[in-house]
């Protein structure tokens, strides 16, 4: 290189990254760019680009977790170049993950837990897809054994999460899903029998609900279908939908029934990335049995090095998740778990409480019989200058980000907020979040909403 151009390039690095020339012009946004750039300066780019992302500690809408210890930051960049679908390459991971499917099984007292079967996947919704595959696998063995027709799946569930209705599309089933009536927000034993016939794949109750939280009646649901079959001889399964509570209901409240304690439950779906307060990118299903999962759903492959089985709907996936869950499942142990998630539970009962104390607001859902969360309405009768959509986006000024969303059929009349508390929300944070929130109905106090519109709107920006 001339001696000018090594000039040129000296003056370079010297240059403040902002006084630099990729920075002193637009870098490129839709187009693929012509030429290189310093990497200081591409980093800096994204890097300011993200800060006007929320911050993800006040976003109290999210069921995922958004506090890890330093040690899991240093386990992820270990693991940043491991792919945990090549398990020949990476033995040790692939025992990892075994273990904590091996874990998770004796956790939700399956009867051989040493034998199961289950697996890591990207999240909650890929491993609920995966018991709903096995349900619909299940069940058409016996009607063709049978000789009756394959052609028209039913599945029954409650207020289900989203991906429920991806399952019921993609896998051509009908999804009989219980309604809401009046202040009744969750499947019911009499609601389930009356939708069930020869051709119910299965039934999905939801440890956690998404819309209010509560933990639908596994047991009595159980016990209801057990009758079914006495009576007329349908023999109906279960698979628990533990998004959340999965992780949370057998370290606070391990007497509640719920799992593979009942032998009518065959498979479990949890998410690691929530209550299991790994980083995002890691769920889990976990069968009974290692009949309860078909082997049709099971495919071999030889050409990453070694003959391996995989059920997963994805294939490449990242390995620090899975070493990341690992990591808490030895640290925390039962009792650590239980601290850390009773901590958020009574910070979630004191919000319920002082949010009540406002006198606007109906509690739907105080933190007790479910997930750590509280969910509020309006109360009937009043006016308050707002609606909760107006509220949602008045508190986010402060970045606090808290969902206000309408119910699900048929009771769309109902609109509510909702707040997760997850492990990092301390009380102290809380007492802010209720100050920030008596700002804002002051500040509706003195400015009201004129042209509320639809409550399903946004919220105006029209005041008097």
């Amino acid at each position: 290189m001339p001696l000018h151009q090594k000039d040129d390039v000296r003056d370079e690095l010297l240059d403040d990254v902002y006084a630099s020339s990729d920075l002193g012009q637009v870098m490129p946004k839709y187009k693929f760019p012509k030429e290189q750039h310093a990497a200081e300066h591409a980093y800096q780019v994204v890097h300011d680009e993200l800060m006007l992302d929320g911050n993800s500690r006040q976003n109290l809408a999210t069921f995922c977790q958004t506090w890890v210890d330093p040690e899991i930051h240093k386990l992820m960049d270990e693991c940043v170049d491991k792919n945990m679908i090549d398990k020949d390459e990476y033995p040790q991971t692939a025992e990892i993950e075994a273990r904590c499917v091996h874990m998770l099984a004796d956790l939700w007292n399956s009867p051989d837990a040493a034998n199961t079967m289950g697996c890591s996947t990207t999240g909650s919704s890929e491993a609920a897809m995966l018991g709903g595959m096995a349900m619909k696998w299940r069940w058409r063995q016996k009607m063709k054994a049978a000789g009756k027709p394959t052609d028209k799946p039913n599945m029954i569930c409650g207020p289900v999460q989203i991906c429920w209705h991806k399952f019921a599309r993609y896998w051509d089933v009908e999804l009989r899903e219980i309604p809401l009536e009046g202040d009744r927000f969750t499947m019911t034993p009499e609601e389930v029998i009356k939708r069930c016939d020869e051709n119910t794949i299965g039934v999905v109750p939801t440890l956690g609900i998404t819309f209010t939280c509560q933990y639908e009646p596994v047991k009595a649901v159980n016990d209801a279908l057990d009758q079914l079959q006495k009576d007329t001889g349908l023999d109906i399964p279960i698979h628990v939908d533990g998004a959340s509570g999965g992780l949370l209901a057998p370290f606070v409240e391990p007497e509640l029934e719920w799992d593979f304690r009942l032998p009518r439950v065959k498979s479990v779906n949890t998410s690691g990335h929530k209550f299991g307060l790994a980083p995002l990118g890691v769920g889990w299903v976990v069968w009974r049995d290692k009949e309860d999962l078909p082997d049709d759903l099971v495919f071999w492959v030889n050409y990453l090095g070694g003959n391996m089985p995989t059920f997963a709907l994805n294939f490449s996936r990242p390995g620090g998740q899975i070493i990341a869950q690992y990591y808490n499942f030895l640290r925390l142990g039962i009792e650590g778990y239980r601290r850390i998630h009773q901590a958020c539970y009574d910070t979630a009962h004191y919000l319920a409480d002082e949010i009540e104390k406002l006198g606007l607001f109906s509690i739907i859902y105080d933190g007790r019989g479910g997930i750590p969360a509280m969910s509020w309405s309006l109360k009937e009768g009043i006016d308050p200058g707002f609606n909760l959509f107006d509220l949602s986006d008045r508190i986010r000024a402060r970045g606090w980000q808290i969902a206000a969303y309408s119910m699900p059929p048929k009771r769309e009349d109902l609109v509510i907020m909702r707040i997760l508390v997850r492990h990092g929300f301390s009380r102290d944070l809380a007492d802010l979040l209720i100050e920030d929130l008596k700002r804002c109905i002051d500040y509706y106090e003195r400015n009201p909403v004129v042209n509320k519109g639809n409550e399903e709107d946004s919220g105006s920006f029209k005041h008097s």
